[in-house]
């Protein structure tokens, strides 16, 4: 499973990506930006894009909906150190497939999202 991992912390994002790898999914890029991030959905053929629903100053939900749009078959996952539940309200009326809370974050919750 192609993936890119989307968040403004770069300590995030080289956790993930080690923990994600080790798990079997293959991290074809990470991103801390949206312009970054939908330069890298264009330009690459992936099946699945963790995107953390607040990036810095930028909106995640507004990117996860911009890279659903641009990047047909890739599955959009928000992903966030809060709760689902303090968050459901922003993260219903997205094309995420789902969410998942960062402590929660793994292969086989992602698999099981996309299903």
């Amino acid at each position: 499973m192609r993936c890119l991992i989307v968040d403004d912390s770069e300590d995030f994002l080289a956790s993930a990506s080690s923990l994600l790898s080790a798990q079997g999914l293959e991290i074809v890029a990470t991103a801390t930006t949206g312009a970054e991030a939908l330069r890298l959905a264009n330009e690459h053929t992936l099946d699945v894009a963790l995107v953390d629903v607040q990036l810095g100053e930028e909106n995640g939900i507004e990117l996860a909906r911009e890279l659903a749009a641009a990047a047909a078959g890739m599955s959009v996952i928000l992903i966030s150190t809060h709760p689902e539940e303090d968050l459901v309200d922003l993260t219903a009326d997205t094309p995420a497939v789902g969410f998942l809370a960062k402590s929660a974050l793994g292969a086989t919750a992602i698999r099981g999202l996309i299903g």
